[in-house]
């Protein structure tokens, strides 16, 4: 039972995570980077990074040949993260380690696909084990959700849905009522990456998930890339979620990883800075 009660801590210290910043007054700032890139080991010295320089959580994203929501950045990141032969067991491990170096959340978002053939039951354990808070899944539809559900509820994991500015008021109470940890709202339709503009359908988004069910947290996420834009964002949502633009970071220092470090270093204090005004 011990391990029960520990693993119920790693949900437990999501929601305890967002509620504390929610106390502080601002919102949280959720980071994201891909598993394996630029390599295992870099991936796992990032995302520690960015959880030490004020990132609050972190999202390990597992690679996938043909996403769906990932932009031209990310997909490059997959690409480079896949070329190098990225294993689950490599996601997992990134997770463990930038957990126990931080005692931070750590959540996967990951396509439906590799769960589905790694086999729900394994990964949600193995997940639960490596010390990770949950899943956020975009492309799992709620009416099919059930198996992962009843799964990782029996682990204490955390399920996080996607909503877009498309989806309809009922079917946005819907999900949010199957869903824990939080909303993961999509600011807009498209896929991800850095804009100039977050836009105001993401304000719009958020007030209408809460009215819909204001049970969970509505981070937002897709197109934020610097501090003006998280200051924007955290007026109106509980988290800010950033990903293309830390990945950008170690994209544009191929060769030279300390250099890629100090730069998402550099930009996780500003989005800290950003969803602090």
């Amino acid at each position: 039972m011990a391990g029960s009660t520990e693993l119920s801590g790693q949900r437990a210290l999501l929601t305890g995570t967002l509620a504390a910043a929610r106390e502080e007054g601002r919102a949280a700032l959720v980071g994201y980077l891909p598993a394996g890139f630029p390599t295992v080991e870099g991936g796992i010295a990032a995302c520690t990074e960015m959880l030490r320089s004020g990132c609050d959580i972190v999202e390990v994203g597992l690679p996938h040949s043909d996403p769906v929501l990932d932009g031209p950045v990310i997909q490059t990141a997959d690409d480079i993260a896949l070329r190098g032969g990225v294993r689950i067991v490599d996601v997992l491990r990134t997770v463990r380690e930038a957990h126990a170096a931080t005692g931070a959340p750590v959540l996967v978002m990951t396509y439906w696909n590799p769960i589905d053939r790694y086999g729900p039951e394994r990964f949600a354990a193995e997940l639960a084990a490596a010390g990770g808070a949950g899943c956020i899944l975009p492309d799992l539809p709620v009416e099919e959700a059930d198996l992962w559900r009843k799964t990782a509820e029996e682990h204490q994991l955390a399920t996080v849905f996607v909503v877009a500015p498309s989806s309809r008021d009922e079917r946005l109470a819907k999900i949010t009522a199957a869903g824990s940890g939080f909303v993961y709202a999509a600011s807009l339709m498209g896929v991800t990456g850095t804009r100039k503009s977050v836009g105001r359908e993401a304000e719009a988004l958020v007030t209408r998930v809460r009215a819909a069910d204001d049970r969970l947290p509505v981070c937002v996420g897709l197109g934020v890339s610097d501090g003006e834009q998280a200051a924007e964002v955290a007026r109106f949502a509980d988290g800010v979620i950033v990903g293309s633009a830390f990945v950008k970071r170690l994209l544009d220092h191929p060769d030279d990883l300390q250099a890629g470090l100090a730069a998402v270093r550099e930009l996780a204090q500003e989005l800290a800075d950003g969803v602090r005004r």
